[in-house]
This record gives C-alpha cells, structure tokens and sequence, in this order.
C-alpha cells in the first residue's frame, strides 16, 4: 500500500469526487446489524476512511467501533465531521499490511482494503490477520470478476465469490455471498463481490 498516494488522495480529492463514495452504506451496514446484534460488538472498519460507516454505526447504537486507515488526512476528516462524537470511536492509522492489533474483533469489515493486496506476500499477511484476530464474522467486498482493473489510478485484483471462498479457506466459512453494483458519483458502475465469512474454530 502507499501511504503517499492516499495522503494525497484526501488532501486533494473532495468526499463525492472519489468513486467509493456512498451517502449511506446500505449493504454493508445491512450485513454487520445481521453478524452483530449485540450493540457492544467490537467491530473494526478496515480502510473505513472518510466513509459514512462510522457515522451510521454510531447512529445505531454500536459503542465499539474502531476505525483504521493508512491515512491521516482521511481519519482526520472523519473526526471533524463527527465532532464530539468521534470520541466515542477508537482512530488507528496503518498500512493493513504493517497492523498490529492490540484486541480481537467480533466483525472485521473491508469495503475496498483487500483488492488493492496485488503481493501475494501482503495477502499472506492480511489473511494471516484475520484468522488471528477476528472471533466471529469478516464481511468483505472486493471488486468482482466483473469489476474494474483500477482503482484511484491502482491496479488491483479482482475476485469472483468462488476466489474468496478459496482465499479464506483456512479459517473461515461463508455464510452469504452475492454480486452488487455500485454507482459511482460519476453516474459509472463498479461490480463488486460481498462475502460473509464465520470464523470456524
């Protein structure tokens, strides 16, 4: 991952001028309420960024929440959004690939982290993260088979459910899996791919 490239990305870039912007997360809140009843779950965001995923977690109740991305520009937008409110969140700034948790997760979320892995190495690495630290659920969207080749001017892998599945293989479960169309802000389409995965254990 480059920190420099995505420093730059939310120094520069406006919220609706990137293409994962969503208003309200639907989908992926959808899934975390249906894996997490329990409003005192410890959920992690991976890549959560500026995103709106917080702000709707919050809003529901949920009173631990973490928040990492690789950049401090885009945590620091989310926390002059949120106001006092940000307070309530724990804000971690990382490369995925150099994360050293300090908690085990009962739902680790990534909208858009894993594809941006194009190293086998830091996909070892980001596999070898989950299965260690997530004690319940990990709900992934990816771009699909279906997908773009580039994301903010990165090359990326893209994956349909059946490589997903065999990604996590090892440790996890898929419990839900389905294919989604995201519009962009540019009135574009991106197809991604959903899984829900349950730790086995």
């Amino acid at each position: 991952m480059k920190k420099e490239h995505w420093q730059n990305i939310y120094a520069t870039k406006g919220m609706q001028e990137v293409s994962w912007f969503q208003q309200v997360p639907e989908t992926s809140l959808a899934l975390i309420q249906k894996v997490a009843p329990n409003k005192d779950a410890a959920i992690i965001d991976v890549g959560g960024g500026d995103g709106f995923l917080v702000d709707e977690l919050l809003k529901l109740g949920y009173t631990n929440i973490t928040i990492l991305d690789i950049s401090e520009n885009a945590i620091n937008r989310a926390k002059a959004r949120l106001g006092d409110v940000a307070n309530k969140v724990k804000w971690l700034v990382s490369d995925i690939t150099k994360f050293v948790p300090t908690e085990k997760y009962d739902v680790w979320h990534d909208r858009a982290v894993f594809h941006f892995l194009t190293e086998k190495k830091d996909k070892e690495k980001y596999k070898q993260l989950v299965n260690k630290n997530v004690e319940g659920y990990f709900v992934l969207a990816t771009f699909s088979d279906e997908g773009p080749y580039k994301c903010s001017g990165l090359e990326i892998c893209k994956y349909s459910e059946l490589d997903l599945k065999n990604q996590f293989n090892d440790s996890f479960t898929v419990v839900e899996s389905f294919k989604m169309n995201h519009k962009t802000p540019f009135d574009t389409t991106q197809n991604f791919t959903f899984s829900v995965f349950q730790k086995r254990y």
